[in-house]
């Protein structure tokens, strides 16, 4: 069984049965044994652990701060609004396990409020650490993030603008005007990344905001009304001229910034010259696997481990 992409399989018992019993959820918001996951501006709180070699130099690994409900309150967004996440089964109790909720934490400076989490740790951006976290930590952080911003995005109705009400263990934020009614849920934006060949070559490009040297694999976002061997042709025919054909499906990330789901792809060269469109890339080369091998000299750098985009390259090198 190949090994998740980061922010995926953690394992954790969603309990999704348990989202609509309000008593249930209650009773675990004051229990001492369940757990309270804080978000503040999108950052999640973690602590850093022991220094390891990572491949490419030392580096630090982080475990999250996970607060129990207590100290939590003084914290956090009200009981009401925080979001059931599920079941831990790690801590060994015999129902299942202790309780996991996400709760937003109140104040949109640059710095948290003062003496907020004092000692706790730090609130830092997935996207820096996620590669440092492991498995299930990286899931459970993702997956608190994910809904903590679609939740705090969602005050108020996007149809007549009311404010909103938790529902479903924070699951659903529902208008209670009775002209209205509707009903929000978490939703997925999905897009496709995918690494283009051309017999010992791969198409790589690069966006002026990215660090220098570095070079990606070509993404997008899936249109409504195609499929997504649809987007994978047309984002690589858009961003760089290159037709493609034989796509096959690789593996998927969630990518919780905002809320994507990254649908990872390998595609072959059928037709099509380079051309690249500078309102989507800074620039995209062909690059082949002797570039890779003395890459240090060329300056050519991979994104981050934390992404699909790092695994799709490692495993055509590999292949």
């Amino acid at each position: 069984m190949p090994t998740p992409n980061p922010f995926a399989g953690g394992g954790l018992d969603r309990a999704t049965h348990l989202r609509a019993d309000a008593t249930w959820l209650a009773d675990r918001k004051s229990d001492p044994s369940s757990r309270v996951v804080p978000v503040w501006r999108s950052r999640s709180l973690v602590q850093e652990g022991t220094r390891e070699l990572a491949a490419e130099g030392e580096g630090t690994t982080y475990q999250p701060v996970l607060l129990p409900p207590a100290a939590a309150d003084a914290r956090s967004a009200r009981r009401d609004e925080w979001i059931f996440l599920g079941l831990d089964g790690s801590d060994g109790k015999p129902d299942g396990g202790r309780a996991l909720f996400a709760a937003d934490v109140p104040g949109d400076g640059a710095e948290w409020p003062a003496g907020a989490l004092d000692g706790a740790g730090r609130f830092l951006d997935l996207r820096r650490i996620g590669a440092m976290l492991g498995q299930r930590n990286g899931s459970l952080l993702a997956y608190a993030r994910a809904v903590v911003t679609w939740s705090r995005g969602h005050r108020f109705c996007g149809t007549c603008g009311s404010a909103t009400e938790p529902g479903q263990g924070g699951h659903v934020r529902r208008c209670p005007s009775q002209a209205c009614g509707a009903e929000h849920f978490p939703r997925t934006d999905p897009a496709i990344i995918v690494l283009v060949t051309d017999g010992d070559r791969c198409l790589l490009g690069r966006k002026d905001i990215w660090p220098e040297g570095v070079y990606s694999t070509l993404a997008g976002f899936v249109e409504p009304g195609e499929s997504l061997s649809e987007a994978v042709v047309r984002e690589v025919r858009e961003e760089s001229g290159i037709e493609v054909g034989s796509v096959r499906y690789r593996s998927s990330q969630p990518w919780p910034f905002p809320a994507s789901l990254m649908l990872g792809f390998r595609a072959e060269r059928v037709g099509g010259e380079l051309s690249v469109a500078h309102q989507e890339l800074a620039d995209a080369r062909w690059f082949d696997r002797a570039d890779f091998a003395r890459r240090r000299e060329i300056g050519l750098r991979l994104p981050g481990r934390v992404s699909i985009s790092r695994r799709l390259i490692e495993d055509w090198l590999a292949g």
